[in-house]
């Protein structure tokens, strides 16, 4: 039941698991290679039982409206696991099988378990948040922060959303549905094919993000790294698109990226 980091290795691939902070993925490395922003809040971490911001900090479940911590004023962001330290539940040389308990300021029991799989040209994660009381509702996503430069030219960005949240000034979505328009973005995007979004570095490597779920949030103003997160909602979903955790049906969800050498 450690909590210490984890070193995962598939061909020329190694990841690094850091189960005692907040259960993040702190390094992909390929080929020597680091694709991941370092540091101890980047890396990539999980966003549950939330994505993105809650407005407020505050969420409707049936007639109780509940307050979480507003750690990002006058909003609440990015869920509670993130801040956590995950237990160790099993490890093998590609993988590794991670849990966190859900404890306050959550206000509901449940179980989020991380698997983190490597193979020598993709690494897939997936999450599963798990109830045996009462049922809630919540969202699972990754916040992955992928180095801008691998020391020559910046990542380029390719993808094809069906549409773009508006965004508001409190950078919520408003509702309104647009025409993707050109970035630098910190927006919430629809895919209803699954995510699918391609950062390359020219000359170097090639990585695609993808995964079932339909929406992700890309967030590039940020001059170190870009940010493709999937996720099961949108930023607020808690309240406008909330899914439901039961006893009898977790909420599950996953993503994988895939690399080859350019």
């Amino acid at each position: 039941m450690s909590s210490e980091d984890i070193r995962l290795t598939a061909g020329d691939a190694e990841v690094i698991v850091q189960p005692g902070n907040g259960g993040r993925v702190g390094g992909l490395r390929v080929g020597g290679v680091e694709l991941l922003r370092q540091g101890e809040r980047f890396g990539c971490f999980p966003m549950v039982p939330w994505c993105g911001r809650i407005r407020d900090g505050r969420f409707r479940d049936g007639v109780t409206v509940h307050q979480m911590p507003l750690n990002n004023p006058p909003h609440a962001i990015h869920g509670t696991v993130r801040e956590g330290v995950w237990r160790t539940a099993r490890v093998t040389g590609d993988e590794a099988v991670i849990t966190y308990d859900l404890v306050e300021p959550w206000p509901y029991p449940g179980r989020v378990t991380q698997v983190v799989a490597l193979a020598e040209d993709a690494l897939t994660l997936t999450m599963s948040v798990e109830t045996y009381d009462s049922s809630f509702p919540a969202q699972i996503g990754w916040h992955p922060w992928f180095n801008r430069n691998l020391g020559q030219e910046d990542a380029q960005l390719d993808f094809s959303p069906a549409w773009q949240e508006e965004r508001g000034e409190d950078h919520l979505p408003t509702g309104n549905r647009l025409d993707p328009k050109p970035g630098p973005w910190d927006d919430c995007f629809g895919m209803p094919g699954g995510v699918d979004v391609t950062l390359t570095w020219p000359g170097q490597l090639e990585l695609k993000v993808a995964s079932r779920e339909e929406w992700v949030v890309v967030y590039d103003e940020q001059e170190a790294a870009v940010c493709v997160e999937p996720q099961t909602g949108p930023p607020n979903g808690l309240n406008t698109l909330p899914r439901l955790v039961t006893p009898l049906e977790p909420l599950e969800a996953a993503t994988t990226w895939t690399w080859r050498r350019l």
